[in-house]
């Protein structure tokens, strides 16, 4: 995990729900622990994403504004 994360989704230019799906069927095919950055710029997913989060039992480690999208990162988890 040289980068920081295990995996990226680029849903930039997509629209709810879409960022959403892309980064649930990612986290899917991944092992828990491993971490996936996820690259959006709907404005909804600001309250999309950390609300996936909860509901999947992963984990939001961090969401921040890059280069005018935004940027999380979420740790898989057991589930």
């Amino acid at each position: 995990m040289s980068a920081g994360w295990d995996a990226e989704v680029d849903a930039a230019g997509l629209l709810c729900p879409l960022p959403v799906l892309r980064a649930r069927k990612r986290l899917l095919a991944m092992q828990p622990g491993q971490v996936l950055r996820v690259l959006a710029t709907d404005p909804a997913a600001v309250v999309d994403i950390p609300h996936f989060c909860r509901q999947s039992g992963d984990t939001l480690i961090s969401a921040a504004e890059e280069g005018g999208q935004r940027v999380f990162l979420i740790r898989k988890g057991s589930a």
